[in-house]
């Protein structure tokens, strides 16, 4: 009878006893739902068997790991609510998981006669009773060959194309009364771990609202952001243009040699947007700051000078400066909770001078520009001066370009506010979307390890603290925004993959980050690769992988 230890505490079970069936005796003491366990260091399912004596410590909704088994139990439960819904057309019918915007999944239901207005109030309350019935989510591995027949008498050609560049023998297929899924990570073992959330029709599609990872207990409203999800859906129109909305259809363009028009069809479509971002600036004459921000590694430093070229193609004198230049001196660095200096709130920046600067220059004044020397810790001035004429504009760069208070003193319509970010729209099947903060991390891991020397612990054990602020300090002011641009390209992550990899395997089984290292390498064995000399030098991707034309 194998010995378990939770804490301080030990308990022996039955030799084949369920995880679920311990944590039921555990959960009271908990506050928040656990979803997941660590047994002897290693992340399991509760649907798993004890074998063998072992330690186990909980992993509970408010958690990454186990809010993401939360999501996509949820994504399972909806996609078979919907079929359950339609009955015999359900089987014919298509469910893909779009994009999240803010604390909701898009969805969009192809193949369906029915309204998205008719259909949501009756998949939420299919979802609802397969909540309160407690059904079992079950993982069994197939051989491929029988998984991928699996998914064609399912109509899932979606898995059928994603499974053929798989170099795995077997697949772990998930069951539901019936209906079989692939899904990219863990699951909870029931139905019943589901019970918060809301299903709404919004601008053609379905909007599955889920409880956030921060407040696992409550559900918030919806807060609709028009700007985002027109950006999104742009983003998805353009896979269209080139025939790619899965992982399968890139790797399937890639094998075929297809891939170069590709890459110069997507880098085109963001070129276009660039140039439409820089005529409404121009058509607004009284604009002389251009903010541009946007969360870590979306890209922000080779969007500002695509963005100046296409301005000076209007006529336009641009300079590029970074609010980094207005840091204050090291000394009057804000210290977080853990003694570090924290250079993403506002106060590390001296707003007060900042602002001085740019009325300045509005003027007509010519001001010396600051450099911040973080070497030294502290600005310094080197005889660099500016002067604004009136064909000049200010391409300014920064974390906290899009909030009002950093801006406080320049007029409103002398500013237009641009909010960048990786938003990728590609999907691994359709049911499986790749999360933009993975992107986004993979892209700051392979510029990190290039411009920075660091390897890919440090950026992974770090990330949680970046995404942290982009929280507080970004996200709440990207509707504000006059324009958004999605910098994610459709191909990157094939590119990328090249690169990641073998920073990636050299993460030690010891570390914090090895979990998050061997998740990324799963996600990206998924991609077939892509030669990195296919970027153009132009390309946004070059910020991270090096070798781009902006000198960054």
């Amino acid at each position: 009878m194998p010995t378990v230890r939770v804490g301080g505490k030990q308990r022996q079970y039955d030799r084949g006893t369920t995880f679920e069936t311990i944590v039921k005796e555990f959960q009271p003491q908990n506050n928040n739902a656990i979803a997941l366990i660590y047994f002897n260091g290693r992340l399991r399912e509760l649907g798993k068997r004890l074998e063998k004596d072992g330690a186990i410590s909980f992993v509970t909704t408010s958690d990454e790991k186990g809010h993401r088994a939360y999501v996509r139990t949820a994504h399972m439960m909806l996609v078979k609510a919907v079929r359950n819904v339609l009955g015999e057309e359900g089987k014919t019918t298509h469910v893909k998981i779009e994009f999240t915007l803010g604390n909701a999944y898009y969805c969009t239901v192809r193949g369906c006669g029915a309204s998205v207005e008719e259909l949501a109030p009756l998949v939420k309350a299919e979802m609802q009773r397969m909540a309160a019935a407690g059904l079992a989510i079950t993982k069994k591995t197939y051989p491929l060959e029988d998984a991928v027949e699996l998914f064609r008498r399912q109509n899932m050609d979606d898995k059928v194309r994603l499974f053929h560049y798989r170099m795995s023998s077997t697949v772990n297929v998930y069951s539901l009364e019936g209906f079989y899924d692939y899904f990219y990570g863990y699951m909870l073992p029931s139905t019943s771990y589901v019970n918060l959330f809301d299903v709404q029709p919004y601008r053609g599609g379905l909007l599955l609202i889920l409880p956030t990872r921060d407040d696992p207990f409550h559900l918030h409203d919806f807060e609709d952001q028009k700007s985002l999800f027109d950006q999104l859906m742009l983003s998805t129109r353009w896979g269209e243009l080139v025939n790619i909305s899965t992982v399968g259809d890139l790797n399937e363009m890639i094998c075929d040699g297809r891939s170069s028009e590709m890459i110069l069809v997507q880098e085109a479509l963001q070129e276009r947007r660039i140039a439409e971002i820089a005529r409404e600036i121009y058509d607004r004459e009284e604009v002389k700051f251009v903010m541009v921000a946007g969360p870590s590694s979306s890209g922000k430093t080779s969007f500002a000078n695509r963005l100046s070229v296409q301005l000076r193609s209007f006529g336009l004198h641009t300079h590029i400066i970074g609010m980094d230049d207005y840091f204050v001196n090291r000394e009057k660095t804000p210290i977080d909770m853990d003694g570090n200096y924290n250079f993403d709130v506002l106060e590390a920046l001296d707003l007060e001078l900042f602002n001085e600067d740019m009325l300045d220059l509005l003027e007509g004044q010519e001001v010396e520009m600051p450099s911040f020397d973080f070497k030294l810790g502290k600005r310094v001035y080197n005889g660099r001066t500016l002067r604004l004429e009136d064909s000049d504009i200010l391409i300014i760069e920064g974390i906290h370009g899009l909030n009002p208070k950093a801006t406080y003193a320049l007029p409103k319509e002398n500013k237009f506010k641009v909010y960048v970010s990786a938003m990728t729209s590609l999907n691994i099947d359709e049911h499986n979307r790749i999360p933009s903060t993975d992107a986004r991390l993979l892209r700051r891991m392979v510029r990190d390890a290039r411009s920075r020397n660091y390897d890919a612990r440090m950026t992974i054990n770090g990330w949680r603290k970046v995404r942290d602020g982009e929280g507080k300090f970004i996200f709440p002011f990207q509707e504000d925004a006059d324009a958004v641009f999605n910098s994610a390209l459709i191909y990157e992550l094939a590119v990328i993959k090249q690169i990641a990899e073998p920073l990636l395997f050299n993460v030690p089984k010891n570390d914090p980050a090895h979990y998050e290292a061997k998740r990324l390498l799963k996600f990206l064995s998924y991609f077939v690769g892509l030669n990195p000399d296919s970027v153009p030098v132009n390309s946004i991707c070059r910020e991270f992988i090096g070798g781009g034309c902006f000198h960054v």
